[in-house]
This record gives structure tokens, sequence and C-alpha cells, in this order.
């Protein structure tokens, strides 16, 4: 598939851990959308409401996910909140330190008790000392951490599901799906919640909401006592869509989404990751050469494509400068990289970095 970004003509792009990019086809699409409901108005929006099923089916048969557990949200923090809304309030968390504010504060603000892991080159160890000896009943945490791009590791977390099969794992995925090629049913997670717009490349508005039938049950189960409405639009409505995906769903936003998956599909997600895998663990190299991430961080089996440099404000200034587009993220500077970026990108941070520009 020819796919064209436009901004990559003029910038160096390593912030899609930020923002992913739209592609000319997506733009396109979303021109067409509007343009057909200027022309159609509400016989449009008719013609159109497949479209949300043929999403569902989509991402859920991409990331291997059951249909009728796959909900669309307009964002990680809708889905979070609904699930966090749906559990018993008896249930303890436990989070990562410095984790995504998104998955820690509504957890705090919620008054469940909880407890935080340290981030450290003992992580591991450190989440199951804490699940023995805390006893949680929930253990939440962003399958790649926002700042520092830890990947939490695969085996790991199936596990952490044989070893304590009533602990409910819950993971942010916003940073982690469209990097590799992932099975829900087969992860160990209940369930797995994020945002289209990072490396997903769908923009704004639109996100997903994984539930294994474990979590399904644990999640409005006192909803049940209530009668469904029988209303005519609403048939075909369950307790969980009621409460996920409450009103009317804008098929811009998730079509968008949906056409950016087929372009992804397209690719393959095993080569996806091939190519960010190989960019990153070279980045990952040079960067720590140069004493700009820890030698731990190189060690760890799985690697997502983010990272995070404590680079003085001259050193940013100078790569705002060369059109290299980068986050300030905590204390460092973060970088990512996406199948659209190439050596000669990384060459180029590197080049501005040893101040060779």
């Amino acid at each position: 598939m020819n796919l064209s970004f436009p901004i990559l003509e003029a910038y160096t792009y390593l912030n899609t851990a930020n923002a992913g990019i739209l592609s000319q086809n997506i733009a396109d699409w979303r021109t067409k959308h509007d343009d057909d409901f200027i022309a159609g108005g509400s016989m449009f929006r008719t013609e159109n409401l497949p479209l949300i099923d043929k999403l569902r089916n989509t991402i859920s048969g991409l990331f291997g996910s059951k249909t009728e557990n796959t909900f669309l949200v307009q964002n990680f923090s809708v889905g979070f909140n609904t699930l966090l809304a749906g559990l018993d309030k008896n249930h303890r968390f436990l989070l990562l330190e410095e984790e995504y504010l998104s998955v820690s504060y509504p957890v705090r603000s919620g008054g469940f008790e909880y407890r935080t892991v340290a981030i450290d080159k003992n992580l591991e160890e450190n989440i199951i000392h804490a699940i023995d000896t805390f006893k949680p009943t929930v253990f939440s945490f962003s399958m790649v951490q926002y700042i520092s791009g830890l990947r939490m590791d695969d085996e790991f977390i199936q596990k952490l599901k044989s070893n304590y099969p009533k602990l409910l794992l819950v993971g942010d995925g916003t940073q982690f799906t469209g990097t590799t090629a992932f099975d829900f049913e087969k992860s160990g997670l209940d369930a797995l919640i994020g945002s289209g717009y990072k490396w997903l490349l769908g923009g704004f508005g639109n996100g997903y909401v994984f539930l294994s039938d474990q979590m399904k049950e644990a999640v409005y189960s006192q909803k049940k006592l209530a009668e469904l409405p029988n209303t005519p639009f609403l048939k075909g409505k369950t307790h969980l869509s009621m409460c996920f995906e409450p009103g009317h769903l804008d098929t811009l936003n998730f079509g968008a989404l949906n056409e950016s998956l087929a372009e992804l599909a397209a690719i393959g997600f095993d080569s996806i990751e091939k190519l960010t895998q190989t960019l990153s663990n070279k980045a990952r190299f040079e960067l720590n050469s140069r004493g700009l991430i820890p030698d731990w961080m190189l060690d760890r089996k799985y690697q997502s494509t983010i990272m995070s440099m404590p680079l003085h404000e001259n050193k940013v200034n100078q790569l705002a400068e060369a059109k290299i587009i980068c986050s300030p993220r905590g204390t460092g500077t973060r970088i990512s990289f996406h199948f659209y970026n190439t050596e000669e990108d990384l060459n180029r941070l590197l080049t501005v970095l040893d101040g060779r520009n």
C-alpha cells in the first residue's frame, strides 16, 4: 500500500508517542465522509451506521478479542473510568510508580485502596512481592510506560494470570497496540483499553475496550438487575454496551480508525514490529553508548519503541531548530519510532546530540 504522510516532508517526526500522524488517504476519506454528510443528512447517518459494527469486527479480529467483549469508546480515559465505575469499591489496586495519570488518578480519586510498585531493574520481583504482601484484586498498568518506554514482559503477564487467576489484570494499550502482533485472548489480560490516535494512527476521538469473560462478569454485574430499554433504535444493546457505548458513536472518528486499521493490516503488524524494533534497538544502543539511557533498559527481552533522554535545554532547542519533533516528558526528552521512521531519521537525531550539525 502506498501511504503518504505529508508532515514527513518537512520534519523528522519522532513523536508518535505523543500523537500519530494522519496519512493522506485517511485525510481524503474524512473529507469525503463529511461531503457525503452534507449532501445526505440523516439519510447519510442511517446508511453509515453499519460502519460501527464493521470497526468492532475489524479491531476484535486483528487483536484477538471476542466481538461481544469489544466496545468502542472515545478514548482510554472514558473506557477506564467506565470500567472503574462498574467495579465494587472493595477492590484493592496495585499500580506502578510514575504511572500515566489517566491510569493512576481515577483509581486514587475513586477511593480505591491501592499500593504502588517501583519501576527499576527488579520490576517483576517488585510486583510479585507487592502481590504477595498487599493482596491486590486488580493490577492496573500501562503496557508501555509513557515516559521511560519500559514495556511490560508479555510472558510475565501470562505467568501472573496463571499464578494468580483471581487477580484482574488491566492494561492501558494506548502506547502499545499497533506496535506488534497481539492476541488479547492469549495475553493473560482481563482488560485492554486504549486510544486510537497514537500507534494506530486513527486520529482523535476513538478508542477500544477489550474484556475477558472474567472481567465481563466483574463489571456492572449489579446493572443486570435493571431491565434493558425496549426502544427500537436500542435493539441489540446489552447491559455492558449501554454503559460503555451510551448515545451516538461518531462515524467520522471511528470510521477513520477503521480506515487506518486497514492500512496497518495491509503492512502487517509483524512487519511493523520488525521494522520498528530494528531501528529502536539501534537507537537504544547508540543512546546508551552516550550515557542517555541506563544499561538495564537494554537487557529486557520485550522492548518498546519509546525512549527518554536527559537532555539540557540548549540541546532540546537544537533539536527543535533541526526540525526534529519530540516531547518533554518527566525529566527527559522522549522520542519514539514508528514504521514510517528510517535510519536516516536516527542519524539526524544523533548528529544533533553529538553537536555535529
